[in-house]
């Protein structure tokens, strides 16, 4: 039987790398289960191109540059497109996992899995079931014991990566020290960490925070 005439699981990839996608599509579609339905670079594209040809499954990268990953899934999930994806990234930082199955998407694999791993996790997601495994599924179930910084916090904890102090906090922010130290407070407690400086570490390290180049 010829492949098209088989029920393949049709599968779009989005990544800003050609050389992923370029070397995604040949391990795909030598499998006789998979068809690569197309490939975009970028988060704008993955979308126009969920809603134009309905892949079954979609690879999403998480950091391309414009709308990345983690706003690709919320514009799907804006459209009532129901493509399943599967997070694809070099990267397992705690949040990064997190907010990805927050908005929606059933799996989350690293780029350097295998090609079994790879095709078990297209399966498992195309039969709608979800695909985090090992050490990802670990650090999720970590990151969901702990409580959700708040807006507040997220800017102050941005601001203490970035050097600045109480009062410099404080005179940005326009509000008292003594209010500035209450957040530092609930931070900690929340990262489980003991200083500031223990507290920006633990943030960049799970991708809570993301200091720009």
């Amino acid at each position: 039987m010829l492949k098209h005439e088989s029920k393949c699981i049709r599968v779009l990839i989005a990544d800003d790398h050609p050389v992923v996608r370029t070397g995604l599509t040949s391990m795909l579609n030598a499998q006789k289960q998979v068809e690569v339905i197309g490939t975009v670079s970028n988060g704008h594209d993955a979308v126009k191109a969920v809603q134009e040809q309905s892949p079954d499954v979609l690879l999403l990268d998480l950091r391309m540059p414009g709308m990345d990953g983690l706003e690709t899934l919320r514009a799907l999930k804006a459209h009532h497109l129901q493509t399943r994806v599967i997070i694809l990234s070099s990267f397992e930082a705690d949040e990064d996992i997190y907010q990805s199955v927050q908005e929606g998407a059933m799996g989350y694999l690293l780029k350097d899995t295998s090609k079994s791993q790879m095709l078990e996790a297209i399966a498992s997601v195309h039969a709608g079931k979800r695909y985090i495994k090992g050490q990802i599924a670990a650090r999720l179930a970590e990151r969901m014991l702990r409580s959700n910084l708040t807006a507040r916090e997220h800017e102050i904890l941005e601001m203490i990566a970035k050097g600045l102090t109480n009062k410099q906090i404080a005179s940005v922010l326009s509000i008292s020290d003594n209010t500035v130290r209450n957040h530092l407070n609930s931070i900690m407690e929340k990262l489980e960490v003991s200083d500031r400086t223990e507290a920006a570490t633990t943030a960049i390290q799970q991708g809570i925070i993301r200091l720009s180049d």
